[in-house]
């Protein structure tokens, strides 16, 4: 492996950072135990007894059969987690200092540090029309370096091809695990659903983030204003009062179908927005998650 020059050793220091940062206030806050999140699974019901924790009661059995019941976990200590981030071109695109692909990057970089911190398994993978990079799955802390070192890489300016990437993925993990997916999701959605579906068929927990720009979702432009391009696309200059109407309604649209279909196939779908507190979205998709075991 080539050495790391001092600017990209100082990119790979500040990622971490910033992920533990994103992470760090949810593993202090609520949790006792080094698992958060991921890592633990049901395993069956007991009879309650005298001195038990009484936050493991489940509820719902108390309200069928009006007896107390507590949900035993066990954990999976072979837990692998698989990062999935988009790197094609549209995901440079920032309104703000923050571009889509520097949140991908915090996001799943963030991610890897819990899991890590678990002791559990993290491997890496980058893409735009297909798959870029590929860092097998580990558990040791200096893993951490290695994903940041492929993150720091920055975006191509290769248009995605998301669907096939997924049927690609697919193939690619062989062991059963989380796959994290970082993308703006910019491709047919008939054909990212399809992708996700066949994660989903190989047995894998899928968790979508959908990374958007605050404009892109807003569409804040009031001037005539010329529009760069990505992904092959040609610039265009025009008047954004009058497309923003049916540019709001067919984004909106673009979000439901994605939304509906991760619903339609228990995929949690997480949007994260340049323009949100990241540690704040990540923290609540966690304790969310958590409270459903």
């Amino acid at each position: 492996m080539q050495p790391l020059d001092p600017e990209t050793l100082a990119r790979v220091r500040a990622l971490e950072l910033r992920a533990r940062q994103s992470i760090e206030g949810f593993i202090t806050g609520g949790h006792r135990s080094k698992h958060h999140g991921f890592a633990v699974e049901f395993a069956q019901h007991r009879e309650y007894v005298p001195g038990d924790d009484i936050r493991h009661i489940d509820w719902k059995v108390y309200g069928r059969t009006q007896r107390f019941h507590l949900k035993q976990y066990e954990l999976e200590t072979n837990l692998v987690c698989w990062l999935l981030v988009d790197a094609s071109e549209s995901m440079r695109y920032g309104s703000g200092e923050v571009t889509k692909y520097d949140l991908a990057c915090t996001a799943a970089a963030s991610l890897g540090y819990l899991v890590i911190q678990q002791t559990d398994s993290v491997g890496l993978a980058t893409f735009d029309s297909e798959v870029r990079q590929f860092l097998r799955p580990a558990a040791q802390p200096t893993h951490l370096k290695d994903v940041c070192r492929v993150l720091v890489g920055g975006a191509s300016d290769q248009k995605s091809r998301i669907g096939s990437v997924f049927h690609d993925a697919a193939e690619r993990f062989t062991r059963r695990g989380v796959v994290a997916v970082f993308s703006d999701l910019f491709d047919e959605p008939a054909e990212v659903l399809a992708g996700l579906k066949h994660l989903k068929y190989q047995r894998h927990d899928v968790v979508v983030f959908h990374v958007l720009d605050g404009a892109e979702v807003e569409f804040p432009f009031r001037q005539s204003t010329l529009f760069h391009g990505l992904e092959q696309l040609p610039d265009l200059l025009t008047d954004p009062i009058g497309v923003r109407d049916g540019y709001l309604s067919e984004f909106s649209a673009f979000r439901r179908e994605l939304q509906t279909g991760c619903r339609l196939h228990e995929i949690d779908y997480v949007e994260l927005r340049t323009d949100r507190d990241l540690g704040m979205a990540l923290a609540e998709y966690l304790v969310k998650r958590t409270s459903r075991t």
